[in-house]
């Protein structure tokens, strides 16, 4: 176990406390870093498989915070779909008095839509029509669960090199719980601002459809 502590090297160290599962992992790359935490790349050394490790610092100091990451993982344990990135595991803390990281394995995309516009100019009609295609399968799926993600942008739709997407960051995402066409959302924050709806601006409460989805997707 020793030999096998040491072999893992500075990067794990630096990025897990002591919880049970780290050695399971082994670091490549930070790939993202942000008010939250970091995510790193990583492979699961039991299955070979490449995936995304996302940190969160000290969760339960802001229990907005800790809300948030609540509501995403509770969402994404029950949104399985081929559009919507896949949570693999959760790694348990050691204890409940050491716990205050938390430890979210994803399946690893390389990239979002934000960087794939940025850098390609040759992106064609065929490519526009295909990303489009899967982020409204995407919100379909969500909609006919009932659930806003509230937040979509291009920062928050991850991408593969095969042109392949996936939503993901259901921190603000909500769920209405009957079958009227628009419900009533009691948080101020919605959307970040350039990608606002219309019925949105100017009013930090709004009743609020499946349209402000289809707003940020188009």
């Amino acid at each position: 176990m020793q030999q096998n502590q040491v072999k893992k090297g500075t990067k794990e160290m630096e990025f897990f406390t002591e919880y049970g599962d780290a050695n399971r992992y082994r670091i490549l790359e930070v790939i993202g870093k942000g008010s939250y935490g970091v995510v790193c790349a990583a492979i699961d050394t039991h299955t070979g498989e490449k995936v995304a490790i996302k940190k969160i610092n000290d969760v339960f100091e802001h229990i907005s915070d800790a809300l948030r990451i609540l509501r995403e993982v509770k969402l994404l344990r029950l949104l399985r779909h081929p559009d919507i990135v896949e949570i693999k595991s959760i790694m348990l803390p050691p204890s409940k008095r050491e716990f205050k990281d938390i430890y979210v394995v994803f399946e690893l995309m390389e990239s979002d839509l934000h960087q794939v516009i940025k850098a390609n100019d040759d992106l064609t009609r065929e490519h526009h029509q295909f990303f489009l295609y899967q982020m409204l399968r995407a919100l379909k799926f969500m909609h006919t669960a009932n659930v806003y993600h509230r937040d979509l942008k291009p920062k928050n739709i991850l991408a593969n090199a095969n042109c392949k997407l996936k939503v993901c960051d259901f921190g603000l995402a909500r769920v209405a719980f009957n079958d009227t066409p628009t419900t009533v959302f009691w948080t101020d924050y919605v959307a970040t601002r350039w990608y606002r709806a219309p019925e949105l601006c100017g009013s930090f409460f709004s009743k609020v459809g499946v349209t402000v989805d289809f707003f940020y997707a188009f």
